[in-house]
């Protein structure tokens, strides 16, 4: 039997699915997201408040807050799954406790993972403690899938079961070096807690961002105001990941991703690197929201390194 994370008492791994956001729309992929957890040795323990319903979310409020609480505290759950994303996590920030999260994360080594609107709850959570959770994969959509894309499931194993991790991409951009801590997520979440508590100040980082959905002039528009608000220059790059599912219009008579990105770039000193295998796609890394970056580009090959401590 394979335990992928590491257990100093002999116990097997428990992995606690949640759905802080958006409800379960297809319980099939749970139960295959499940199934492939059980398979490599895992007892899954799914949140109750994941198979209700309340308008477009999950539960009310105070059931999803409630059930973040629940998994936080269970000392025999490892990893900690976001179901999916949609709306919601934003509603719950104010209720977190986000000392007892980082408490279990330095002194148990629990990991927490999602991507798209747990956005909010990874910058929230580096925001108010420093400590470091994972942008990654979620169980319905990318493990309840009837395949796991193998470049997810391979960097999702090293993030839950090492402390670094390293993957090249091919890129336009120039040659580069720098480094700094690794940060980021859905670009409209991030943009959202701008003047909140949630938002995390970081300086000479690197900076991930992503998107569905979103219209190019959008991006522009998002990337804009985080340079507006004195966030974007203070970063030593910015890597782009998946913008995917837009649809361009007659009218944008030629604009497109490609020349929001160049304008932005032309009125930013940050680099923008694109290329990063992230988001609402189907391969995907997972990234330690808080960890540290290495980037180095060369003849149009990014490699980027990254690694983390829990305990920090």
């Amino acid at each position: 039997m394979t335990v992928g994370l590491a257990r100093t008492d002999g116990l097997v791994g428990h992995i606690g699915i949640i759905a802080p956001g958006g409800y379960d729309a297809d319980p099939e992929r749970l139960k295959r997201a499940t199934a492939y957890f059980e398979r490599r040795g895992y007892r899954v323990v799914i949140a109750p408040e994941s198979s209700a319903r309340q308008l477009r979310f999950s539960d009310s409020d105070a059931a999803r807050a409630a059930a973040i609480a629940r998994v936080v505290a269970d000392p025999v759950i490892d990893l900690v799954l976001a179901l999916r994303g949609s709306y919601g996590l934003t509603r719950l920030l104010p209720n977190l406790d986000f000392d007892a999260i980082a408490a279990s994360i330095r002194q148990r080594g629990k990991r927490f993972v999602g991507h798209s609107d747990f956005t909010a709850f990874h910058l929230g959570l580096f925001a108010r403690t420093g400590a470091i959770s994972f942008a990654g994969p979620m169980a319905s959509y990318d493990f309840g899938g009837e395949s796991v894309d193998a470049f997810t499931e391979k960097h999702f194993w090293q993030a839950m079961d090492g402390s670094h991790d390293r993957v090249e991409f091919p890129t336009a951009h120039a040659d580069l070096t720098t480094g700094g801590t690794l940060w980021g997520g859905n670009l409209a979440m991030i943009a959202s807690l701008i003047g909140t508590p949630w938002m995390p100040r970081v300086a000479d980082g690197i900076l991930f961002v992503e998107d569905t959905n979103e219209h190019p002039y959008r991006i522009e528009r998002t990337l804009l105001q985080l340079l507006h608000a004195g966030i974007l220059d203070k970063q030593r790059a910015v890597l782009c990941g998946d913008f995917s599912n837009y649809r361009l219009a007659d009218f944008d008579n030629g604009y497109d991703l490609k020349v929001a990105l160049a304008y932005v770039r032309s009125v930013s000193r940050v680099p923008i690197v694109t290329g990063l295998p992230f988001g609402h796609c189907e391969s995907k890394l997972t990234l330690p929201v808080g960890g540290n970056a290495e980037l180095a580009i060369a003849n149009g090959c990014c490699r980027l390194a990254f690694s983390w401590d829990l305990a920090t």
